[in-house]
């Protein structure tokens, strides 16, 4: 199976957003968009998820274009989970997961006792079981993104769209978070997220895809693409790559950031 974008381009009055991306994207791996604010990552996703509609070019869910999907059977298929998001009504942590099951509800029906054991099943492998009936905003950062990812998989989506999951997140909550992220890829889950922290991509994706300008500039295996020159165009920030355990795993540390 796969999610496949071929040749995108979106456009914003006469500001070109996207030009001519394609993507062959596939489950059970982590792909990480990076690159600065205001190079179209956010707007890629949106396409994705068809909340923007007006753009060239095609995105296919095997094989099939997912402007042949209605709304509930897109969503049955892939699921957003928001960098932040504050509830009008502190609702539960159990409800907050529920609403995830809408999509598989006929008409305006209610979620039932098998809706209940979905959410409670998706909170289990989360493990937030024990936090079912405290309030949303009760709950610490981690927490809350955890549920909003619980909310994703009651809704039973294959392909998880992620807006930068860990930020805000202190030190501890983010690997939490990204640890959960890296058990559903393993389950098969297609994972598509942003981020701005490159240790997050090379701990953590099988793929990096970079854009710049509103094109894809880098795509492949994070060691083999993520390098001091690709940091350099992004970010206007010279960085050192350092290997540790023999290799097996890369980070980078700043040099100097342009300008200062």
């Amino acid at each position: 199976m796969s999610l496949e974008v071929s040749e995108l381009s979106y456009r914003y009055d006469e500001r070109k957003i996207l030009n001519n991306i394609s993507l062959y994207l596939q489950f059970g791996e982590i792909t990480c968009l990076i690159g600065p604010n205001g190079v179209g990552k956010t707007t890629l996703m949106r396409c994705m998820l068809r909340l923007l509609t007006n753009y060239e070019g095609q995105i296919r869910i095997e094989g099939k274009d997912t402007k042949e999907f209605s709304p509930k059977k897109l969503a049955q298929k892939m699921a957003y989970i928001p960098q932040l998001h504050t509830p009008v009504f502190n609702t539960s942590i159990l409800d907050m997961t529920m609403m995830g099951t809408i999509a598989s509800l006929p008409g305006f029906a209610s979620p039932k006792e098998k809706q209940k054991k979905v959410a409670l099943n998706a909170l289990e492998k989360m493990g937030l079981l024990h936090l079912r009936d405290r309030g949303f905003m009760q709950t610490s950062g981690g927490e809350r993104q955890l549920t909003l990812i619980a909310r994703a998989l009651a809704q039973q989506a294959k392909i998880l769209i992620m807006d930068e999951p860990t930020a805000n997140l202190d030190y501890g909550n983010r690997f939490r978070v990204l640890e959960q992220v890296k058990e559903l890829a393993k389950e098969g889950y297609c994972i598509v997220m942003t981020t701005h922290h490159i240790d997050e991509v090379l701990l953590y994706a099988h793929r990096a895809v970079a854009l710049c300008e509103g094109s894809k500039i880098a795509d492949g295996r994070p060691k083999e693409v993520v390098d001091a020159s690709l940091i350099q165009r992004l970010y206007d920030a010279e960085v050192e790559m350092i290997d540790v355990r023999d290799g097996e795993v890369r980070f980078c540390i700043p040099k100097k950031v342009e300008g200062k």
